[in-house]
């Protein structure tokens, strides 16, 4: 998570497209428990799925978080929706820890990066 406060922060890297990214934009309910141990789960458990790039995720003080997950291809986004475990916290997560969020999915077609020297 990106909170400037003196910890080395990288967004993840500019792939060759195309690849696929998901935008998980989301705002958190006042009761959270056990969120922080799913989202770590969730973290990990991405990981294992081929064609998974890396994510990048921001929260504002309001309690506005964005997560971006980034993805070589269809079927690895396809995977990750799928996954047995990711759906559980989906369904736990509309019950109990957000009061809305958005899903856009969208294809990539140009990415570029700087890194200052």
């Amino acid at each position: 998570m990106s909170d400037h406060s003196g910890a080395s922060v990288t967004p993840v890297e500019a792939f060759e497209p195309p690849y696929y990214v998901a935008v998980f934009t989301s705002v958190h309910a006042e009761e959270r428990s056990g969120y922080g141990e799913t989202a770590a789960r969730m973290e990990e458990l991405v990981k294992d799925v081929p064609g998974y790039l890396g994510m990048d995720t921001a929260q504002t003080p309001g309690g506005l978080s964005i997560t971006v997950g980034y993805f070589r291809d269809a079927d690895a986004l396809t995977q990750w929706r799928s996954n047995t475990e990711h759906r559980a916290a989906q369904s736990r997560g509309r019950a109990e820890w957000y009061e809305s969020y958005t899903l856009h999915v969208a294809k990539v077609e140009r990415s570029h990066g700087f890194k200052r020297a």
